[in-house]
């Protein structure tokens, strides 16, 4: 209703959190700034650092991923599944199709689309060595099963079962322990109410928004980069800043405009155009690609990722080496826990009068089964097409990089002329609704007092959706492409390394708040 948001932002425009809004914006513009006076050495420093995580902090990454997994799984089938967010009262605001579309597009951003095609090509080509201490070899049957079977583990159950237990944390102790919206107090049950006031609080939430401000800055520059890589491989537009500003025009513009239309007015319908797109590409491409391939080599894959579950699961790197665990699978998780707590208060303010078993079914199991639906469609089909020597994807991404083979793939299948524009569309639609989902996630984190069904001031929504595409349009255009939002990159994942602090906090107060507290209706 115009009127309510009327009042509203009239409420909240003066409602600032000053100790976490400042030093955010101040590390952005310091960040951004010596990007582009000294990205190399920013990137080198950055890349080190988080390197040195990786390295000493690999086994407790994994032990944590497979402890979430677990943790969701027993609160899935527990008794504790039928608590519903906000009371028994409560009314849900949205259907389960348009909760569904929001809680997945919010979070999926450009990755899969990106990487849906070439992570599986990558692994089966060995092209960063990531196969080299595994005993297969690039370009066999074997080395297909295992190159889907790991895109499954990294991109399903287990990253998905981090989101769903940051939102579960955020969405019961507001909803139902009345604590303030804020990812610091899903703390609360563990440390008490100083995690929700002064220095501490400060700091969790400013982590958590910088992790996630830096993380989407770097994600457009790079979806940036790889829309201009289509136009140009498709249609002979040179990249270069014209394209590169007019391509980032038209995401903000999409994505400002609906963080100021609000939650229902705008991240809901663009969230449902987005899902459509997916739903289309996938359908389409099962019926006119190799459908008895796809079927037949996803079961394997599926049986050989859970016939080497434990081993992957606490592998930090001794058996299947730096190239594959640690630049992919515990980058990825970084990365996944990095977005964590501000995507699970995203995922906590849309899931109103759900029950708990509902809020793990819309934000970990459907997830989960669609990205398998979506490497096993796209991922097997390049892996096919790559075997049966019709096209030579891997010869691409090692002469023109990790992200090549996507748009070799689409030029090449039936339909391409078609599947080209709807997969840029569909990249500016994923970047932009992801965006708009979390610039109102980080202004409302920005905002005492907020409830959940109330909207951030509408200068705060674009004040942060501007930054953060500022951020990414300087960074690609003045430091030079893709690699230009390399520090901006490495800078994201490090502080998603101290926000990983935060998340095995959470997951302490998950089991406290679970196992040990009164529950709270």
């Amino acid at each position: 209703m115009p009127d309510e948001d009327n009042r509203n932002e009239e409420t909240n425009k003066n409602n600032l959190r000053w100790g976490v809004f400042v030093p955010s914006f101040i590390v952005v513009g310091g960040a951004t700034l010596l990007g582009i006076v000294n990205n190399q050495g920013l990137a080198s420093l950055t890349e080190n650092l988080f390197g040195s995580i990786l390295n000493n902090f690999g086994w407790l990454f994994q032990i944590m991923s497979l402890a979430t997994f677990f943790l969701i799984i027993y609160l899935f089938i527990s008794k504790h599944g039928s608590i519903r967010l906000g009371g028994e009262d409560a009314e849900p605001q949205f259907s389960f199709v348009k909760w569904f579309a929001m809680a997945l597009t919010g979070g999926i951003s450009t990755g899969i689309v990106v990487w849906g095609a070439n992570e599986p090509l990558i692994y089966f080509g060995n092209v960063y060595g990531e196969i080299s201490q595994l005993g297969l070899e690039a370009g066999e049957p074997m080395t297909a099963i295992f190159a889907l079977a790991r895109c499954f583990y990294n991109w399903t159950f287990i990253p998905y079962a981090m989101y769903s237990l940051s939102g579960l944390a955020i969405a019961y102790v507001y909803f139902n322990r009345k604590e303030p919206l804020m990812v610091s107090s899903s703390l609360v049950p563990l440390i008490g109410d100083k995690a929700k006031k002064g220095i501490i609080s400060n700091i969790v939430d400013t982590l958590s928004l910088l992790a996630l401000a830096l993380g989407l800055s770097a994600t457009l520059g790079a979806g940036l980069a790889l829309v201009g890589t289509g136009l140009e491989v498709s249609y002979g537009i040179s990249q270069g800043p014209v394209v590169w500003f007019s391509i980032a025009a038209i995401i903000i513009a999409t994505y400002s405009i609906s963080s100021i239309l609000g939650l229902k007015r705008g991240i809901r319908r663009l969230a449902d155009a987005n899902i459509k797109i997916y739903y289309v590409l996938l359908i389409t491409l099962f019926v006119i690609g190799p459908t008895l391939y796809i079927l037949r080599t996803s079961t394997t894959s599926l049986g050989y990722w859970l016939d080497n579950f434990w081993q992957w699961g606490l592998d930090p790197g001794n058996i299947g080496g730096s190239a594959l665990v640690q630049w992919w699978t515990l980058y990825d998780w970084a990365i996944w826990i990095a977005y964590a707590p501000l995507m699970g208060l995203f995922l906590a303010v849309i899931s109103y009068g759900r029950t708990i078993r509902q809020f793990l079914t819309i934000n970990w199991i459907l997830p989960s089964v669609f990205g398998m639906f979506w490497f096993g469609i796209l991922g097997a089909s390049g892996l096919y097409w790559q075997q049966e020597g019709s096209i030579d994807l891997i010869a691409t991404i090692q002469e023109s990089g990790a992200v090549a083979g996507l748009w070799s793939l689409l030029n090449f299948i039936p339909l391409g002329f078609i599947f080209v524009p709807a997969v840029i569309l569909a990249l500016i639609l994923s970047f932009a609704t992801s965006a708009d989902s979390m610039t109102r996630t980080i202004a409302a984190l920005c905002t005492k007092d907020l409830r959940f069904d109330e909207e951030p001031a509408k200068w705060h929504k674009l004040l942060w959706s501007l930054s953060i595409g500022a951020i990414a349009v300087f960074m690609i255009a003045y430091v030079g492409g893709d690699q230009g939002v390399d520090g901006i990159k490495y800078l994201s994942a490090v502080a998603g390394g101290f926000v990983f602090i935060v998340f095995i906090l959470q997951f302490f107060s998950v089991i406290k708040m679970f196992f040990f507290d009164d529950i709270a209706e």
